[in-house]
């Protein structure tokens, strides 16, 4: 088995540019603010945008390399049949919660893009900013597929240590 973690590069990149634009923006922000005692007015506004991006991509890389949270507990003291129609349990829940984002966020958006809504800060249209929501749920769901396939097939990922 390689160590090194699994390909998902288009959600990581995303994850990390969307990192860095609240970074970039919220530095200027602060920096313009300190000089100026005025204030950016789009600052918010993007990055709640690029915050939402950021988690989702994010889960999307987090379900690929099997890091998301969750009672491992049981999965440790299953014998190896039962363990398996727990994964596939734990893939079917993510599914249909994933499906049912998909399916009211695809219909919000079209709803944003029908209304002509805009938003309240920047006068944008809604629709750019919530039709993210189901294409990076897909990307969730299909991450999450191909874990479920490698956990299947015992090509799990090795243990996480996580240090508080």
């Amino acid at each position: 088995m390689s160590s090194r973690p699994p390909k998902c590069r288009p959600e990581a990149w995303l994850a990390s540019l969307a990192l860095i634009a609240i970074c970039i923006i919220s530095l200027g922000n602060v920096i313009v603010r300190y000089a100026t005692d005025a204030s950016f007015a789009f600052t918010e506004e993007f990055s709640v945008f690029f915050l939402v991006l950021l988690t989702f991509a994010g889960a999307a890389v987090a379900a690929r390399r099997n890091q998301h949270i969750r009672i491992e507990l049981i999965e440790h003291h299953l014998p190896p049949g039962a363990r398996k129609v727990v994964f596939v349990l734990q893939w079917l829940v993510g599914m249909l919660v994933f499906g049912i984002t998909v399916w009211y966020g695809s219909t919000f958006a079209l709803q944003e893009y029908d209304w002509e809504s805009l938003s309240p800060g920047l006068g944008l249209p809604n629709w750019m900013y919530v039709i993210w929501l189901p294409f990076l749920s897909v990307a969730i769901m299909i991450r999450m597929t191909q874990n479920l396939i490698d956990r299947l097939r015992g090509k799990e990922e090795p243990e996480v240590v996580h240090e508080s």
